[in-house]
């Protein structure tokens, strides 16, 4: 067996109730809090207790270059040294970036991926605080902040270590008022960020417990959490499948999932999560009969069948139940095709040229030709 390195967190907090620890939690991190929550700021205040934030930022949608910029310069005005994110994944990357660029004195260009200039994050972020309210993007756990860049028409990643939160509080109770809709698209990438790095070539014995036990989780419980939001027990899976796929893909990366919907995500306003949904079924197609063309003894092919056992709970599951079982979910969540959420047929070419360049695609198990990506568009939408 390799050596492998395994980065995550400084600590990890998990359990109902947990959140009631945050405001100790800061305290002993700093004492002028940037505060980056959604919409309505307030509706988490009181985890912060007797603490005042010197700079308030909400966050109404996926972050953008500019907006993590003017973030960046009301904290570094207000003398911010500690922050803490409430919120979904576009809060909690959001406040990673942020404290990343405080860290270093930075403009966001300086280190994205792909359309900026790729600098490496040289030093430490101020210590930030994540606490997720949604069980879906694992970025509590991940050294990437994702950004989107309108000028462009992509979305691209700030990644380094250096961006790893200090605390990652995960409370389950603070999913419990999330809509269907958001456990569905949200619930659908947990489960993507534990498959795509289960099949990565990056994959070691660490990133294979976690996503494995993400995926089963994630499996049993997501219809649950979907039709009943107020059961404790299917969120605190849904929590845990998120976790785990977050430190899964911090670790041995994502695949061809997200480096599609990175592009279609900066090509039309649609959710990652719905984004991730759509594509999910169509990409284990497409990987599988890539495989299987071009190399039948590739060690992914066996993983992909471990992958339909873990998520049927069959140990007779073949590859093709794995698909099947993606789809019959996919559906029973009302997810809305590509097509339904904006992407025409005329964009799949532009999409398909941008993905076959996106960095998540070096942990994809197989490498898809342009064809192969214009075919997963098709089947998506």
């Amino acid at each position: 067996m390799s050596g492998f390195d395994l980065a995550v967190p400084r600590r990890v907090v998990f359990g109902p109730g947990r959140a009631d620890d945050l405001a100790d939690l800061l305290a002993a991190l700093g004492r002028r809090v940037l505060l980056c929550a959604g919409r309505d700021p307030s509706r988490h205040r009181s985890l912060l207790g007797a603490i005042e934030p010197v700079a308030v930022v909400s966050v109404a949608g996926e972050p953008t270059v500019g907006a993590v910029r003017a973030a960046t310069r009301e904290a570094r005005d207000a003398g911010v040294d500690v922050v803490v994110a409430i919120g979904g994944g576009s809060v909690l990357d959001t406040g990673k970036a942020v404290a990343a660029l405080l860290g270093n004195g930075t403009d966001p260009l300086d280190h994205l991926e792909v359309v900026g200039r790729g600098v490496p994050v040289e030093r430490p972020a101020l210590p930030w605080v994540a606490v997720p309210t949604t069980a879906g993007t694992g970025a509590e756990v991940t050294a990437n902040a994702v950004l989107s860049s309108p000028e462009h028409g992509v979305k691209a990643s700030i990644r380094s270590p250096h961006l790893m939160a200090a605390v990652a509080l995960v409370d389950p109770l603070l999913t419990l008022t999330c809509p269907p809709g958001v456990t569905a698209a949200s619930g659908l990438d947990a489960l993507t960020q534990c498959l795509e790095p289960y099949v990565s070539p990056q994959a070691n014995p660490a990133t294979d417990a976690v996503a494995a036990a993400g995926l089963r989780r994630g499996a049993r419980a997501l219809r649950t959490a979907y039709e009943d939001g107020g059961d404790l027990a299917a969120r605190e899976e849904m929590a845990l499948c998120s976790l785990f796929g977050g430190i899964a893909l911090a670790n041995a990366k994502l695949g061809a999932v997200h480096g599609i919907a990175g592009v279609v995500g900066g090509t039309v306003e649609a959710p990652h999560g719905a984004v991730c949904a759509a594509l999910l079924a169509p990409v284990v197609e497409a990987n599988v009969r890539a495989l299987r063309e071009r190399e039948p003894d590739s060690p992914a092919l066996r993983r992909y069948a471990e992958v339909a056992r873990l998520l049927t709970g069959r140990d007779d599951a073949t590859v093709e139940d794995a698909a099947g079982w993606l789809r019959a979910t996919v559906a029973a969540l009302d997810v809305p095709p590509l097509g339904a959420v904006g992407l025409r047929p005329a964009q799949h070419a532009e999409v398909t040229a941008k993905a076959a360049r996106s960095s998540s695609m070096r942990g994809n198990p197989v490498r898809l030709t342009d064809d192969e990506i214009g075919a997963v568009l098709r089947a998506a939408s």
